[in-house]
């Protein structure tokens, strides 16, 4: 157990596992049995890498509904995500490691539906990701027409992208570059323009793609509410989707999507629908305790 200070009250809870696929890391809750409140202001708090345990954001594991277990997921920032590829991935193998011995677990996702995973190896997980669509309402973009969304042009911050929007649980927004993705300071302001850009309302995930071979991308990801991850399970997805439906991979077979913490490999089904193959592990257990603490005068 540990006690977590938000304001002047304290939260009982449950020690956290750090889970990570790929470098994509979150903090986990068994959630089984109760929960903290504040959940957005918890995920904010502990996601902060300077001032938090650090990590992508708060994932809790809960009672099934349909399936055999519910993810509820929070992006850095606090808000709600709708799915997350690597992280429902760590789900099974944090339910497999503390005693769930299935290999084969599904995951209920509130906004995105269920999802089956099948353990394929140790640590390796595959996903059933369900079916995609490049629809604009689907997406939920604006005054981009109803779609398909490909090779849509788009300008933002001066600058003219040619634009691929795809939903695989989140929405994505996949460019293809011809020279290596950008990294860094450039990442960050061409991911952040995207996020944020009007024909977004609701914000949108962000990946730079270039094509290696029909079967192999390396990729940058920009995602809503955490900014540069290391690695996006959907957008890999997402990725792979784009190329399938703009004629630069096939359906039914492998593709590998190299992203700065890993690979992660990609097969389009001829339903449209995802399957996503990737490793899952706990980067470490904790426990936690958050105390108010003053602010420096002038800062509010």
């Amino acid at each position: 157990m540990y006690q977590v200070y938000i304001g002047a009250r304290v939260v009982r809870g449950m020690k956290f596992v750090k889970m990570e696929g790929l470098g994509n890391d979150y903090l986990f809750l068994n959630c089984l049995e109760g929960e903290p409140p504040e959940l957005p202001r918890l995920a904010k708090t502990l996601s902060d890498r300077h001032f938090g345990v650090g990590a992508d954001g708060l994932i809790c594991v809960k009672p099934g509904q349909a399936g055999d277990f519910t993810m509820e997921m929070y992006n850095a920032d606090g808000s709600r995500g709708a799915m997350c590829g690597n992280g429902v991935r760590c789900v099974a193998e944090f339910l497999y490691t503390h005693g769930v011995r299935r290999d084969c677990i599904r995951i209920d996702t509130p906004n995105a539906g269920r999802r089956t995973l099948r353990r394929v190896g140790a640590g390796l997980w595959q996903v059933e990701m369900g079916h995609f669509s490049a629809l604009g309402a689907d997406v939920g973009t604006t005054n981009l027409g109803g779609g398909p969304l490909l090779d849509v042009p788009l300008c933002t911050g001066g600058r003219s992208w040619r634009v691929n929007c795809v939903v695989v649980g989140n929405p994505h927004c996949v460019v293809f570059v011809g020279d290596a993705p950008p990294e860094g300071a450039d990442l960050a302001l061409y991911g952040r323009e995207l996020e944020h850009h009007p024909a977004f309302p609701g914000g949108i995930n962000v990946e730079f793609a270039r094509q290696i071979s029909p079967t192999a991308f390396a990729v940058t990801v920009w995602e809503r509410g955490s900014g540069a991850t290391l690695s996006c399970g959907t957008g890999a997805c997402a990725v792979v989707a784009s190329a399938v439906l703009t004629g630069r991979s096939g359906r039914g077979v492998p593709i590998l999507v190299q992203m700065p913490g890993g690979t992660l490999e990609v097969r389009i089904l001829k339903d449209d629908t995802a399957l996503l193959i990737g490793e899952a592990a706990a980067a470490f257990t904790g426990t936690v305790r958050i105390q108010p603490c003053k602010l420096p005068r002038g800062v509010v």
